[in-house]
């Protein structure tokens, strides 16, 4: 099975069971300050998870693109990646646990769709804590599903070996396997039950503790069905959520390899053409050693990555979504020249990933010319990074009078990485080449003192969390509606939303545009803003279709996210209308309430567009 018949089978099956299908949302969260990127499909769903009605009803599925960089360092292995494709089903307070294991048992065994052995499918269940209790309820649905097929699924005991009887099949597990969310500080989340598939049915039933025989690659997870029961609350509390949510993630690549027997993520054709591409670039071939091999798949994945956050139009920079995009980049060209790639070679390999996406995400089709630019241009820019990182190498080996078998001390070696980004195995290899030693773990103890900081910076940054819905963030939501009006009316009407990030102390506010702003056209946003305010004009909201709101003049960037059937926010009366968007809420009732409108802040963020920090006071 391909990953596209895959993708549509999934789809296909939730449609004929009443499921609204929802395009993939834009993989920059809206408003949501707590991650830079959408790493899960619940991330654009989160209103509705709380309880807002979603114009698309209750039960939605999609195929929602995700990054996830916190597992950059073991990108290489046989199953981690940092773009990836999660498919997933939501009831908004429709169905719950027994539905939604009906719902995958039927998907995963029914010859009709993927045709699953049952005797090969295992279970993991939330085992309970001292915050809510063991998951009786999946653990009796699961159950009923395996004595249809007539297999007696047994509970396991915890952590211990199996008795190889093949009748134990279900797994209680902590809440550190199963518990998921929530996505930030505070948010929906709940326990959830994993989808285990044997991928070597040959060496027989399972014998060692599930966690040996999934770190054995014996069994491979293929989905999870998460049940958000509760909401956790800036206190550390976990309150009953009045609606209860099923929100399930299937990962594409992983289980489209084991759908044809593999036991690799990249053994499948959203990766065989890119590695053509790379084979043809370096010479080598994708299998002929461990580090080769693991080299390949670095570069793929992080120029399939990078080419999907370009086409976000996000630039790479020092800071945030741009500093991601950079370090993916680099270490891409890293890579590349290990394999022996010496010429500009990035825009090449992006041009594999935009053939085989285009017709799943035509952005990347129209964002070709701007994806290639900016590649050729950090790539061009890498390499004069790594020209000056070379000359500062000579100097410390000079300054400090190294010879054979000297140590380049610690802080020494991450000054090179963090000032001159030079990467630690350019400097390894450039010490063996001169018999030099670097010390490894002073340069260690370094970069983990700097992450430590930055992460101490975030977490203040970010304090306001995820899926804040507080009545002061409410406030800047409609606050950053007007804000747009009012540039596109100063500026001129070319002005679009680059992103926003919205806490309940201010808002931050990213838009095209390649001049810094005036103090006047500063005071001629503000005033508009502010009289708008005054006025106490009324907030409304209809749905209607995606077209009848873009004839109606309704502009919207994550106009994607919503579907066929979206909301519309009109700030204005009496045929004044000063403000109509497409966009998920929540706002406001009426504009006085907003308070005095500032900005505060006006500042470049990247090449063509600008930020402002703006408050309610």
């Amino acid at each position: 099975m391909s990953a596209s018949e895959l993708r549509d089978k999934y789809l296909d099956f939730f449609k004929e069971r009443g499921h609204a299908i929802i395009p993939s949302a834009s993989l920059i969260p809206e408003n949501d300050p707590s991650v830079l990127f959408i790493t899960a499909g619940m991330h654009p769903l989160v209103p509705y998870l709380l309880g807002e009605k979603h114009p698309s009803g209750k039960r939605l599925a999609d195929a929602q693109k995700c990054i996830r960089t916190t597992d950059i360092d073991d990108v290489g292995d046989n199953r981690h990646l940092t773009f990836f494709e999660m498919l997933g089903n939501w009831s908004l307070g429709d169905y719950f646990k027994k539905e939604a294991i009906a719902f995958s048992w039927e998907f995963l065994t029914d010859k009709k769709w993927l045709g699953l052995e049952p005797k090969r499918l295992y279970i993991s269940v939330f085992m309970g804590d001292e915050n809510a209790p063991i998951d009786q309820e999946s653990i009796d649905a699961w159950q009923e599903q395996f004595d249809k097929a007539g297999i007696r699924a047994e509970v396991s005991p915890y952590n211990q070996s199996i008795d190889g009887s093949g009748n134990l099949r279900i797994f209680p597990l902590p809440a550190k396997d199963n518990w998921w969310g929530p996505a930030g500080q505070t948010g929906p989340c709940g326990p959830c039950s994993e989808m285990f598939y044997d991928v070597v049915p040959e060496s027989g039933p399972l014998q060692k503790t599930f966690d040996e025989e999934i770190k054995a690659g014996k069994i491979m997870e293929i989905w999870n069905d998460v049940f958000m029961e509760f909401n956790k609350t800036a206190d550390g509390k976990f309150e009953k959520l009045a609606q209860q949510n099923v929100d399930t993630g299937m990962g594409l690549e992983r289980t489209v390899s084991v759908l044809n027997g593999k036991i690799d993520t990249f053994d499948n054709e959203l990766f065989y053409p890119i590695f053509k591409k790379i084979e043809e670039l370096s010479g080598k071939k994708y299998r002929e050693s461990v580090n080769v091999t693991r080299a390949m798949r670095i570069l793929a994945d992080h120029l399939k990555a990078a080419a999907f956050i370009l086409a976000e139009n996000v630039e790479p920079s020092n800071v945030e979504r741009g500093y991601v995009l950079r370090r993916l980049i680099r270490r891409a060209v890293r890579y590349g020249k290990q394999l022996g790639i010496n010429d500009i070679f990035t825009f090449k390999v992006s041009g594999v990933v935009i053939e085989i996406y285009k017709d799943v995400y035509p952005e990347l089709l129209r964002g070709r010319d701007f994806i290639e630019e900016q590649l050729v241009r950090e790539e061009e820019k890498f390499g004069r990074t790594l020209e000056k990182g070379l000359k500062q190498f000579l100097k410390i080996i000079e300054d400090h009078h190294l010879t054979v078998s000297d140590v380049i001390n610690g802080e020494a070696v991450f000054h090179l990485y963090d000032t001159y980004g030079f990467p630690l195995e350019f400097t390894r290899e450039l010490a063996g080449e001169r018999s030099l030693k670097i010390d490894e773990a002073g340069f260690k103890k370094s970069l983990l003192k700097h992450q430590e900081l930055s992460r101490a910076g975030a977490e203040q940054k970010f304090k306001g969390g995820l899926a804040d819905h507080s009545e002061q963030v409410v406030k800047y939501h409609t606050a950053a509606h007007l804000m747009l009006a009012a540039l596109r009316q100063v500026l001129g009407s070319q002005i679009i939303q680059r992103g926003s990030n919205i806490t309940a102390e201010r808002l931050r506010f990213d838009f095209s545009h390649s001049e810094k702003m005036t103090p006047e056209q500063i005071k001629q946003v503000e005033d508009f803003v502010n009289e708008v305010i005054a006025q106490d004009l009324p907030v409304k909201m209809e749905e209607m279709s995606l077209d009848e709101a873009k004839a109606q003049g309704a502009t919207g960037v994550f106009e994607s996210k919503y579907g066929e059937r979206v909301k519309v926010y009109t700030i204005g009366e009496n045929g004044k209308i000063f403000s109509k968007e497409i966009c998920g809420g929540p706002h406001v009732e009426k504009t006085g309430a907003l308070g005095h409108f500032k900005i505060v802040k006006e500042e470049s963020v990247s090449a063509g567009a600008r930020r402002i920090k703006a408050v309610l006071e």
